[in-house]
């Protein structure tokens, strides 16, 4: 038996040996991980106690030769085991306790030390049981298992540390989501660029960001089709459309041929692709001040709804409403076809038909009106109100008011029908003429020599057997319907090939005339101011005013007939100082002047007075309800 003992004493310090090799090793670890200050200290401490363990050890050999081997069985499953398993559960809480305060950034230095001390003291009493005699299986188990726990938990710790840590990283990620999702739509320096390079003003409780692709247009692919050929949208298709496509009311003021039909045709016809409304009653109307607007305007959208068979009806005046009527009424006959969601009418034959039970506007809810401050120059304000009251109510309807200029009417009605709108000012609220188109301004003393001047224009601007690609297209605006039948049919006599363009002709006459005219073949329009807004008539060379119009804003929109899409432009205009007209020279000065052209015979030959506009054809611009202008101003050359 006592064989048996000292074999067993025999291999104790050996154990002894390695595990107290295993101690030495984790000890440096733990006391860099709680502070490297304490290193030297913690190496003295250690060899000091080494020291006496091994004289202890030395005794205990000599104690153990004199002891049964049932009694060391029984103090080896009774006391040091019990005390070693114990004791391995104390230090590894101590340890977790440690490592905790170590991760955490706010614990005292104090507590380090003293959590280092207590890390000490379990250390030797580790190594004091190691030094006791036990049951190899028994003691070698517990001495065995307690650092591959520790390890195990150090690396749950961890896992559940990578676990919590996580989570926190994942906000910083969500909040970098928008802005790569934004990403599509242009910096902030490209958008600033673009609304410095072309003069707008937008005034939004929100930031509209343009859109200078088509790329970022989130409509579908057959609405897109339409702009092949065209490099990117124009400033007011760019700005408008954010709002629009978001269902936000909009006011947009710019100058005529800068894409409006587009601005407003899009996003009303998205909006109807994108509903699920199944009723026969159309829900989408654009008023417009006269018949040629209307008739453009329709044929635009017929073309953009095509592909999803959505028919537009177009409703104007001068011809027999019976036909219109029975466009409206073909949904009902035939099923399955193309159904009529838009209406584009004037004011005037309208109400007409909303009168007469054959239009029913109660499901509007995308309402248009294109040229806003020409219907309120016309007179139409009443008209527009009474059709507005036909339509949804401001909360379920979507409002787009277009206008060349920002007048205190135009925002009265704004404010009255539209809900916050987004306004897009391109250039200035002021009518200001087109910079591209060079403007002439010829003083006759006799308006009899007209004539002559004309045809002296037009050998230079249409040569006769020219062959050219492109036919040239020249405007001549008389003021009265009779002054220009007359100068139509002079020009006829003379061998030009001339259409014309007033109120007394037929509309059918009217289309006719205007159709050949934007195709080419009738090289000349002899038109009234109903051609002076609005039409889209591609190529223009030069407008001629035989008559000086009645308004200096008609004035700048005729001359806005040339000049578009980007194209430079000419316009002649006649002034003799007679009727109305010596009241507009000086605006006329002031125009010329801030387009960067002078006319040294309107200045010597007419006073540069800027008077108050007291016209009836302003109508509702100058009611007693609006506030007096500032006093006129002479101008000193």
């Amino acid at each position: 038996m006592t064989i048996e003992v000292t074999t067993q004493v025999g291999t104790l310090p050996d154990s002894h040996s390695t595990k107290s090799k295993k101690s030495k090793s984790k000890k440096p670890k733990v006391a860099q991980d709680a502070g490297e200050t304490h290193d030297h200290a913690a190496g003295e401490l250690s060899s000091k106690k080494e020291k006496k363990k091994k004289r202890k050890d030395s005794q205990a050999e000599a104690g153990l030769s004199q002891v049964g081997p049932e009694d060391a069985m029984e103090v080896d499953e009774a006391g040091p085991a019990a005390s070693s398993e114990s004791k391995a559960e104390k230090k590894q809480k101590r340890k977790r306790e440690l490592e905790s305060a170590q991760d955490g950034p706010s614990v005292d230095v104090s507590e380090k030390e003293k959590k280092k001390k207590k890390k000490r003291k379990t250390d030797s009493s580790e190594d004091s049981q190691i030094s006791t005699p036990a049951e190899p299986s028994s003691s070698q188990s517990a001495t065995a298992d307690a650092p591959s726990d520790s390890k195990k938990e150090k690396k749950s710790k961890k896992e559940k540390k990578a676990k919590h840590t996580a989570p926190a990283e994942t906000p910083s990620t969500s909040v970098a989501g928008p802005s790569t999702s934004a990403s599509i739509s242009p910096s902030s320096v490209d958008a600033a660029a673009f609304l410095e390079k072309h003069s707008i003003t937008i005034h939004s409780e929100s930031t509209v960001i343009p859109i200078l692709s088509f790329e970022q247009l989130d409509i579908p692919a057959q609405l897109k089709n339409v702009f092949a050929g065209f490099k990117e949208p124009t400033p007011i298709q760019a700005c408008a459309w954010p709002p629009a496509l978001a269902g936000q009311d909009v006011v947009g003021i710019a100058e005529t041929g800068s894409g409006k039909t587009l601005a407003f045709g899009i996003p009303g016809l998205n909006r109807i692709v994108s509903s699920t409304y199944n009723h026969s009653k159309p829900t989408a109307l654009v008023v417009a001040p006269t018949r040629e607007l209307a008739i453009q305007i329709h044929d635009a959208i017929s073309d953009l709804g095509t592909p999803f068979d959505i028919r537009s009806v177009a409703v104007f005046g001068g011809v027999d409403k019976h036909g219109q009527i029975k466009a409206l009424q073909q949904d009902k006959k035939k099923k399955g076809g193309p159904i009529t969601r838009v209406v584009v009418g004037t004011p005037g034959r309208l109400i007409d038909l909303v009168n007469d039970g054959v239009l029913d506007l109660s499901e509007v809810h995308y309402l248009v009106l294109d040229e806003a401050d020409r219907m309120l120059d016309k007179g139409f304000e009443n008209d527009i109100r009474k059709i507005i009251g036909f339509t949804k109510d401001a909360k379920e309807r979507q409002t787009l008011m277009f206008s060349a200029t920002w007048p205190d009417a135009v925002r009265r009605l704004a404010s009255t029908f539209q809900r916050d709108p987004v306004r897009v000012t391109v250039g200035s609220d002021d009518l200001t003429a087109n910079s591209r188109v060079e403007q002439a301004v010829e003083v006759f003393e006799d308006s009899r020599s007209k004539d002559y001047r004309l045809l002296g224009h037009l050998k230079t601007l249409v040569p006769r057997n020219a062959k050219s690609s492109e036919p040239v297209r020249i405007l001549i605006f008389a003021l009265y319907k009779k002054e220009a039948a007359r100068v139509d049919s002079m020009l006829r006599s003379k061998g030009y090939s001339v259409g014309g363009l007033h109120g007394d002709m037929h509309q059918n006459a009217r289309m006719e005339a205007l159709g050949k005219f934007k195709t080419g073949e009738t090289p000349l329009l002899v038109a009234t101011d109903v051609a002076a807004r609005g039409l889209d008539i591609p190529n223009v060379a030069a407008v001629i005013n035989y008559t000086f119009p009645l308004t200096i804003e008609d004035y700048i929109h005729r001359i806005g007939r040339t000049g578009r899409g980007g194209k430079s432009g000419k316009s002649i205009t006649f002034f003799t100082g007679d009727g109305h007209e010596k009241a507009l020279a000086g605006e006329l000065a002031r125009v010329l002047r801030e387009s960067g052209f002078e006319s040294e015979d309107l200045k010597e030959k007419f006073p540069m007075t800027i008077k108050k506009k007291t016209h009836s054809a302003y109508g509702a611009f100058f009611r007693d309800d609006i506030a007096e202008p500032a006093k006129p101003t002479k101008i000193v050359f």
